[in-house]
């Protein structure tokens, strides 16, 4: 994964494509934080961590800049979330999220939110590569 965002780190400077570059030094720049906090080099999991980390921060700020209808910004932003989603596997369908749900629901029979904990737990183990608040919203729906 590492040699992969530094190849294409190359391809960038060699295109003189300035924009994917910056976002992408960006990116080594956040994962080097990383190695230096964990002292140790990354795994191909905590490097997945680091991107999804950063794609949340982007897709924060996008709420945020629509707010005040900062559209060059949004667009910008939206720009480097497609370019870092590149290192993601695909996230999971909202049918397949829909039936997971389901089947959580089916076995552990929760009946007020008090039972939400339990039912995310077990959400957070079987839903990876999908953004959490999307699961956590339709099963306080369902639990509501």
């Amino acid at each position: 994964m590492n040699e992969l965002i530094a190849t294409d780190l190359k391809e960038a400077m060699k295109n003189g494509d300035k924009f994917t570059l910056s976002v992408l030094r960006m990116l080594k720049s956040a994962l080097q934080n990383e190695q230096i906090n964990k002292k140790h080099d990354l795994t191909d999991e905590e490097i997945m961590q680091v991107v999804k980390k950063q794609v949340k921060v982007r897709k924060d700020s996008v709420s945020e800049y629509q707010k005040y209808n900062k559209e060059e910004l949004v667009a910008s932003l939206e720009q480097e979330i497609d370019i870092l989603s590149k290192y993601l596997p695909e996230e999971m369908s909202l049918e397949e999220i829909e039936r997971i749900i389901d089947e959580v629901f089916s076995e552990l029979k929760p009946t007020s939110m008090k039972d939400m904990g339990g039912v995310m737990k077990e959400l957070n183990i079987r839903i990876k590569n999908t953004d959490m608040s999307l699961v956590s919203t339709k099963v306080r729906e369902r639990l509501n």
